[in-house]
């Protein structure tokens, strides 16, 4: 008998599995608002959406939501650009050195095991109550897994490649900049992605501690008064958020990465 080959599966249409992705998120909403409108999920517990809605037009016509925002996004910028340089010079140090590699590893590693809701206490002891602690935690949540995944893509570079970058007479220089960095980038730009979403996280718990301004302190406040509308308002903006800068690090993958794309089927 002659075996049949293997019939390989048919790409679908990209427009349709986007428009597939959005049933299970249209589905969600449609059983939650037919629950509140009968009364099985009482508004004290969770507002409808259609309530949701509502307020969320009402804080941006009267500013409430876009001034939180743009201090979430403030803090957000200054804790990730500070956690982004200092993730990236330890794992260039570290991965470039084994003497580095020694000194900044292992208390990068005791360092990542830490939870966020522990640090606070002592940031708040060292920098007070203002804005430099919320800052810190964004770029300590920034800087750990930019660090481990650059570290990663540095010493997983082909060592071979380093042998062909002796038989070409490259500087040190040379070497990092056209072996270890390309090489190192895929791996750093997963790091990038997770590193934001953790920048996120942090954001949160900062901004639920000793906070004025803020989508954190809008939360906290409406928690007071039970607004469920408002807080569901505030967890919205930072999915919205978190979704905005992912697809930026993707945007920004595809550019960089263009020559994997033979193989990667992108």
């Amino acid at each position: 008998m002659r075996s049949t080959p293997a019939r390989l599966p048919r790409r679908s249409n990209p427009q349709w599995s986007r428009l597939t992705r959005l049933i299970s998120p249209v589905l969600i909403v449609v059983i939650w608002q037919i629950a509140s409108s009968t009364g099985v999920l009482p508004s004290r517990l969770l507002a409808a959406p259609t309530t949701v809605v509502g307020t969320a037009l009402d804080l941006i016509r009267d500013g409430t939501l876009p001034h939180a925002i743009s201090i979430s996004l403030q803090r957000a910028a200054i804790g990730f650009v500070i956690g982004a340089l200092l993730g990236v010079g330890l794992a260039l140090l570290a991965g470039l050195s084994l003497f580095g590699e020694q000194l900044i590893d292992p208390p990068v590693q005791m360092l990542r095991t830490l939870p966020f809701y522990g640090l606070i206490p002592l940031l708040i002891l060292w920098f007070g109550i203002g804005e430099l602690p919320k800052i810190v935690l964004v770029a300590f949540g920034v800087a750990v897994p930019l660090y481990l995944n650059t570290f990663a893509g540095i010493r997983g570079v082909d060592p071979k490649l380093a042998e062909l970058a002796r038989v070409q007479r490259l500087s040190r220089w040379g070497l990092i900049r056209h072996i270890v960095l390309p090489g190192a980038l895929p791996q750093a730009l997963v790091g990038l992605r997770q590193s934001l979403g953790v920048a996120w996280l942090a954001l949160i718990v900062a901004e639920q501690v000793n906070a004025d301004a803020g989508l954190g302190f809008l939360i906290n406040d409406a928690r007071e008064f039970l607004r469920t509308d408002v807080i569901v308002v505030g967890l919205l903006v930072y999915s919205l958020l978190g979704l905005i800068t992912d697809a930026a690090v993707r945007l920004i993958e595809r550019r960089a990465l263009a020559w994997r794309r033979g193989f990667l089927g992108n």
